[in-house]
């Protein structure tokens, strides 16, 4: 019976998978309109390839990604025509793997 159930230590190792960020946006005149521009090892880390999904106060868009290595991990940055659906510079959204 010993033998079936792992020890604690063993349950506690598994890998957690992070789907999901919260993160600041800042607007930056480089990125283009329907972009966003994030860290590789971010994107890596959220599995975002093509697309990514920003939400925040409920609104959500989806947004083709751009891998940047001048973007700090702890931000993501994209264009001031987010402001036109309400998404103002420096808000703290959440990002995502965008479904396809």
């Amino acid at each position: 019976l010993l033998a079936v159930i792992p020890p604690a230590e063993e349950l506690r190792k598994r890998e957690r998978v992070v789907t999901k960020m919260r993160l600041r946006l800042k607007y930056n005149p480089e990125v283009k309109p329907g972009t966003i521009h994030l860290n590789p090892e971010l994107a890596k880390e959220l599995s975002v390839s093509d697309y990514a999904e920003i939400s925040v106060h409920g609104k959500r868009v989806k947004l083709r990604a751009v891998l940047n290595e001048n973007v700090p991990k702890g931000e993501v940055w994209g264009s001031s025509d987010l402001r036109s659906i309400g998404i103002a510079d420096n808000s703290l959204v959440t990002i995502r793997a965008a479904k396809a």
